[in-house]
């Protein structure tokens, strides 16, 4: 049953129209991945629907009395509370009723009214009706029900009292979806709800909303989520949405069927429109020469046949391919033995990281590193560069490797912040400005974005920027610590085309369940200070790992 309804509604900014007469329905028990590149306008139509932003034309109706609840992609929570204080936040209708019903203790307690029989009466009976309502919505159950969605989602007991300004950004989002999925609200949006989220909590993310008894919507860039969860695919682009049943693999099938469909179908009504074309044509020409009043109506029938089926919408059109990024990662052979890492040991202070780590990676491997937050991957990741220095242990790199970084929070391009992509490009390898800015074109930069100081840039700019740069040092060896975090899925997809034909090692590290599959043979395992060797891919390490 559908529960909420757009129909034919158009946004628009200053100088952009963001989506054009656009009709969608959401149903109660809908699981629905909402996807589409960067800057498509996924979070304006969850801003539609919430009603904080009234379409220009059009309607967006809820059907019936319904809730919403939203996940945002930035959460801030109460600092000084501990996570279980901030999740046990009441919901609005219930704090409301909480604070009537703390009054009428005040009351209850008051001389002047236990003394008077009749108000004592009416302040009780105001009470009964209170406790009735606060039942009615949960009041009763909304603490054993936090706790029951906070062990879901992997929280332990342990964890309960950590003050919130010290939990990591992933763990602010689930406490933040806690309080939402304890209110119950019919339909749950959430903007990229697994941003930051290590693998084991994903999982729990992934039950989590397999179990919600609702409808939900998520917007997500990734794609092993999607496969779990999603019962239809929804895509926004160019302002248009297109619906497909099933998860995100099914999609994929789908979305190609279509599209060759689409490309014969065009064919074919291209090649009959151009015998017509020539039909008219040739009845114009007999009507000049001959002036023939039967070739002229002839002539006058075809082209309003064609009018008309321009005129109802049966055109169709033109398969475009969208804009993809032009990504070529140029490595080279070099050493057989690219790294070899023996007995490392790290930690700071009393707290250790890990012990004796051993392993070698040799030219052509491609490896994952996976493991929970806090493990350590990054840390590696800074030894190896030699940026720090480790405890105990000794990193040897090959005689003839070049290492490419990408930094998980784009520190590699700190010391441009103030500046332009056009001089961090110029600054990595001599370019004219010309050659630069063609070069950031072909990175889906516009002209403008070229000129303007890195720090305006979007993640996901920034991202493509970290790109460029590995593809202008040509390195053998490529370290990457999460590069699809910021990337739409067609910029993933592009990188792993890339990755695909890279000569040379790669080691990974990524939470991004789907690109490993994608990009990795081998998977690393970094948990409770030691390593596990698994071969193949990510799903290959979950099978193994969970035997």
């Amino acid at each position: 049953m559908h529960i909420y309804n757009l129909d034919h509604v158009t946004v628009s900014y200053p100088g952009r129209i963001v989506f054009d007469d656009l009709s969608w329905s959401i149903g109660d028990h809908d699981r629905i991945g909402l996807i589409g590149p960067n800057g498509a306008g996924k979070s304006t139509l969850l801003n539609v629907i919430l009603g904080n932003i009234k379409p220009d034309s059009g309607f967006a109706n809820s059907v019936g009395d319904i809730t919403i609840g939203y996940l945002p992609q930035e959460v801030d929570l109460t600092p000084g509370q501990s996570l279980l204080e901030e999740a046990l936040e009441l919901p609005p209708q219930l704090a409301e009723l909480d604070g009537k019903l703390a009054q009428i203790e005040v009351q209850l307690a008051d001389h002047d009214v236990y003394s008077d029989e009749k108000r004592l009466a009416g302040v009780l009976a105001k009470q009964e009706r209170l406790l009735e309502e606060w039942d009615n919505f949960g009041g009763e159950q909304h603490s054993s029900r936090v706790r029951e969605i906070l062990a879901h989602l992997g929280f332990t007991a342990d964890q309960m009292d950590l003050l919130t300004e010290n939990l990591s950004g992933g763990q602010k989002k689930l406490v933040a979806l806690t309080r939402l999925a304890a209110e119950q609200p019919d339909i749950l949006l959430m903007d990229e709800p697994d941003n930051h989220l290590d693998v084991d909590a994903k999982g729990n993310l992934e039950a989590f909303i397999n179990r919600y008894n609702g409808a939900v919507v998520i917007v997500s860039h990734d794609r092993y989520l999607l496969d779990e969860v999603a019962t239809k695919i929804v895509e926004l682009d160019r302002g248009q949405i297109e619906v497909y049943h099933g998860n995100y693999t099914a999609y994929v099938t789908e979305k190609e069927l279509r599209r060759l469909k689409q490309q014969q179908a065009y064919v074919a009504q291209q090649k009959e429109i151009a015998r017509i074309e020539a039909a008219i044509a040739r009845f114009e020409l007999w009507a000049s020469l001959v002036v023939n009043e039967r070739h002229i109506k002839q002539a006058r029938s075809r082209r309003k046949m064609l009018d008309r089926m321009e005129e109802r919408g049966e055109i169709i059109e033109k398969v475009v391919e969208p804009k993809k990024l032009d990504i070529k990662l140029n490595g080279w052979r070099g050493s057989n033995k690219i790294l070899e890492v023996c007995n490392l040991t790290m930690g700071f202070d009393n707290d250790l990281l890990f012990l004796d780590l051993n392993f070698i990676l040799r030219y052509g491997q491609r490896v994952g590193l996976v493991g929970p937050n806090g493990a350590g991957k990054s840390v590696l990741f800074n030894l190896l560069l030699g940026e720090m220095q480790a405890v105990d242990g000794e990193i040897i790199v090959g005689p003839s490797v070049k290492i490419g970084y990408y930094a998980q929070e784009h520190q590699t391009l700190l010391p441009y912040y103030d500046r332009t992509p056009i001089e961090f490009i110029r600054d990595t390898v001599r370019y004219s400005e010309p050659d630069a800015v063609a070069f950031l074109i072909k990175l889906l930069f516009s002209y403008d974005q070229t000129r303007q100081p890195i720090r305006t840039l979007s993640g996901g700019e920034r991202s493509r920027l970290q790109l460029a740069r590995l593809m202008l040092q040509e390195p053998n060896l490529l370290l990457l610590d999460e590069p699809t975090n910021n990337l739409d899925i067609r910029s993933a997809e592009a990188l792993e085309e890339a990755l695909d034909g890279f000569e040379g090692a790669l080691l990974i590290i990524s939470h991004d369940r789907y690109f490993l599959d994608q990009t990795v043979d081998e998977v690393l395992e970094l948990k409770d200070g030691g390593l596990n060797h698994y071969r193949g891919g990510y799903t290959d390490y979950l099978e193994a790992s969970r035997s």
